[in-house]
């Protein structure tokens, strides 16, 4: 876990790029050369050369003189946008786990806000330090840009970079939050960036569509209620079912694998508050509802990657509680969102399987942070944060965009449609 140390100087390192690499910049550099030995030394990464010997006697005196340990060779040391990097050559016998171990150390010696350890080659790592919190507010708007197709552009991760979801890489993810940690804004900007590419939305809102409803000229369907859910998502497995029979008609194993003009367009399934379908009354036709609905989204969530149907479970909490099934959907949503949560046991559902570090991460999320999440990323864990965007710019972003609203053999009684041509 971080502790954030921000010298007066940095607090407009956002705003002015250039104070960085002028002023903040040398003065980091020049503390990180003139410190390195000392800090080496009592961090234990510093070893002598030479082994030392054993020597027992009763009352023998030795006199000599004393090992000079050695610090791990510090390499050149090169500014980026938000911070800076250094190659460290390790000595023989030490491995990254020791540099890894002593990066709080490293971060208060050199006054930055937080360092990371990744190691490129065998024998080196490279240390790369963020001088400054790149999440301290939220990220301005995205650049116009030609995204990959169900790729979003969410906003900044904690080390200064762009914040991707693609489904192509990840199909399916969960995005975990407490009430106003920014969960909803999270969805908000997903579906603005997918929004303008051709791809269907389907959304399942069992709070009325409260939330979802904002997006409706841009959705294919949108269910309001469990008993919609459950006629929507059996109407999924049939389209599912339908593309397995395309592909092995084709000899594909994905959709992906299908000429552009054959194949079926992809649909991102919007889940928010996934509670709801699982939480009954107790009667006999409220369970029977919510064990469909746990059936057919754990099916979606094991057939969908390849057949273009990807998963965006929304929860405050996602745990065994909510009823059987839960911890195989669970298993099946590979991409992780956690927002500032309650309690230790709702972080650990997110992301316990990933690391114990990023538990402890999520829990310093505090309320100022709203939009602050930790997230996977290339197999590893960040803090990020989503850009705003506020309901004004889901109605819009969903009324300029309603005519690429696919329409889908996914309605039923009782569900409402979107629009779109």
């Amino acid at each position: 876990m971080a502790l954030i140390f921000q010298p007066r100087w940095q607090s407009r390192v956002d705003a002015v790029p250039w104070r960085w690499y002028l002023i903040g910049f040398p003065i980091t550099a020049a503390r990180m050369a003139l410190t390195w030995r000392k800090l080496c030394q009592n961090t234990d990464l510093a070893v002598s050369r030479r082994p030392g010997h054993l020597l027992i006697g009763g009352e023998m005196l030795v006199r000599g003189s004393a090992l000079r340990p050695e610090p791990p060779r510090l390499g050149p040391i090169r500014a980026t946008r938000t911070g800076l990097t250094a190659r460290i050559r390790l000595h023989p016998g030490q491995t990254p786990m020791h540099v890894l171990a002593v990066t709080d150390s490293l971060m208060h010696a050199w006054r930055v806000h937080s360092v990371r350890v990744i190691s490129p080659q065998r024998g080196h790592v490279v240390v790369i330090a963020t001088a400054h919190d790149p999440l301290g507010e939220h990220p301005g708007a995205m650049p116009t840009h030609r995204p990959r197709l169900l790729s979003a552009r969410l906003g900044r991760t904690g080390d200064g970079a762009a914040w991707h979801v693609d489904f192509r890489s990840v199909p399916h993810w969960l995005v975990v939050g407490a009430t106003r940690s920014g969960k909803s804004n999270w969805l908000a900007t997903l579906i603005t960036e997918l929004a303008p590419q051709d791809v269907a939305l389907v959304g399942i809102d069992c709070k009325g569509g409260m939330e979802l409803g904002l997006f409706s000229p841009r959705l294919s369907a949108l269910a309001v209620s469990r008993t919609e859910a459950s006629r929507l998502l059996v109407a999924l497995l049939s389209e599912a079912e339908t593309r397995m029979g395309q592909c092995r008609d084709a000899g594909a194993r994905s959709i992906w694998d299908l000429p552009d003009d054959d194949r079926p367009v992809p649909v991102v399934v919007l889940v928010d508050e996934v509670a709801e379908l699982y939480l009954t009354d107790g009667t006999r036709e409220a369970k029977q509802e919510a064990a469909d609905c746990s059936t057919a989204l754990l099916r979606l969530g094991q057939l969908g990657a390849a057949l273009g149907l990807h998963l965006v479970v929304s929860a405050q909490r996602f745990g065994s509680e909510l009823g059987p099934g839960v911890t195989a959907l669970r298993a099946q949503l590979g991409g992780r969102v956690c927002h500032r949560v309650h309690d230790e046991a709702s972080a650990e559902m997110a992301l316990g399987d990933l690391s114990p570090d990023a538990v402890a991460v999520v829990q310093s999320i505090t309320e100022e942070e709203q939009g602050v999440a930790v997230t996977t990323m290339g197999g590893r864990w960040l803090r990020a944060r989503s850009v705003i965007t506020t309901p004004d710019d889901a109605r819009e972003s969903a009324r300029q965009h309603a005519h690429r609203t696919p329409r889908l053999p996914l309605t039923g009684p009782g569900l409402t449609k979107g629009g779109g041509a």
